[in-house]
């Protein structure tokens, strides 16, 4: 596996399969202004060129955010998402920010417990976020 700088190109190669084998939300249109903000950042995970993952963050003024991190559907559990988080805390610590956020829904107890193991702490609660339903858990690691 490599993790490399998301390109449009990689953008093409998962358009079409963005809302079947990675997850739902995430629409083609919303993935592509992402990868043109030049506030973000994105990363993929290749394994023989094929896309197995990705993750990303914006720099706002005043922290580093995590956007998303997703891995295919048929490559979870593989240690994918750890890598990107990993690689993705390695590129926020280059921002100078001093932390680094996400929002976790609450039913996702398998990205919890892998922010919880990389030192992200929960700080907050955003109701009903996701969907009108679920809650979100803010977490944060301090970077310096």
């Amino acid at each position: 596996m490599i993790i490399e700088k998301m390109t449009l190109a990689d953008f093409d190669l998962i358009k079409e399969s963005l809302q079947t084998e990675f997850d739902e939300f995430w629409t083609p249109g919303v993935l592509k202004s992402e990868l043109e903000n030049n506030n973000s950042k994105y990363i993929v995970a290749k394994e023989n060129d094929e896309v197995i993952g990705f993750a990303g963050i914006i720099v706002t003024p005043i922290d580093v955010e995590i956007t998303n991190i997703v891995t295919k559907k048929s490559k979870r559990k593989k240690g994918i998402g750890k890598a990107l988080l990993e690689k993705i805390i390695e590129i926020a610590k280059q921002t100078e920010m001093e932390k680094i956020s996400l929002e976790v829904n609450e039913e996702n107890k398998v990205a919890i417990h892998l922010y919880e193991n990389s030192g992200f702490e929960k700080i907050g609660i955003r109701k009903k976020y996701y969907n009108g339903k679920n809650n979100a858990i803010i977490m944060t690691k301090v970077l310096k």
